[in-house]
């Protein structure tokens, strides 16, 4: 399988059940985190290397108090893919790295 493949609901499920606090469908991932805008401005600079490394960027809503993260993979029709799920582990990695872990459920 391809990394740009469309994974079917089951895969999305069992990737989804490794990574806390991420939800979604076959359509996009997404997750909240707390962070005060110091925190989530560090966040988003920190994930611009991976980002760029994989040439897959997300989707980034900065609120007071929040940063939600969502992904699909728009070169693939707008599913979630094996490179979502990469994605999600640099900003886990970048997360943990920061020191960032409250989430804020959706």
């Amino acid at each position: 399988m391809a990394e740009r493949d469309p994974l079917s609901g089951e895969e999305v499920a069992v990737h989804l059940a490794k990574w806390p606090g991420w939800s979604g469908s076959t359509e996009r991932l997404t997750k909240t985190f707390a962070a005060d805008f110091y925190a989530s401005t560090e966040f988003l600079r920190a994930l611009v290397e991976p980002a760029q490394r994989l040439q897959h960027q997300p989707d980034i809503d900065l609120r007071w108090g929040k940063l939600t993260i969502s992904l699909t993979t728009y070169s693939a029709g707008g599913v979630v893919t094996e490179l979502d799920f990469k994605t999600v582990t640099e900003i886990e990695r970048v997360a943990a790295e920061l020191g960032i872990s409250g989430v804020i459920q959706t």
